[in-house]
Order: C-alpha cells, then structure tokens, then sequence
C-alpha cells in the first residue's frame, strides 16, 4: 500500500466563520495541483462546525460523504 504523509501545516485553510476546514486535497478555494485526489478518494476535509449552521441543499454526483464527529451532536 502507497504511504503520502502530508503534515498538518501544510494543508489548504478555509475560515467561513461558522466553518473552519483544513483540506487535504485541493477543494473549494484551495487548489495545490499535486494534491487532486488520492485514488478515487476527492475530497479529505478536517472541519470544525459551529451549532445550528451549515450550507444550503446543493447537490453532491457520485459522492459519498462520510461524517465522523469527535465531540457533539451531528
């Protein structure tokens, strides 16, 4: 199996207030391109959520979306 360690530093960073991510992979405003993709996994995203927020409905093709919370309520 392909090991790719990629520190915490140097991830793609977004701030939406009630949303901070870290990206693994390129994603909404972060583009690195040697990190599209690992395989057909797109998307790696380390999110911290505040209550009560989130986006509108918006569609997500031939995605699975998997949420592991930490601490809370999802």
């Amino acid at each position: 199996m392909k090991t790719v360690y990629h520190s915490a530093d140097s991830r793609g960073f977004a701030d939406h207030g009630w949303l901070k991510s870290a990206h693994s992979f390129s994603f909404a405003g972060y583009f690195n391109p040697e990190r599209i993709n690992f395989g057909t996994l797109r998307v790696l995203n380390d999110d911290y959520v505040e209550g009560g927020m989130g986006f509108g409905k918006h569609p997500h093709n031939n995605m699975e979306i998997i949420s592991i919370p930490l601490e809370g309520d999802l």
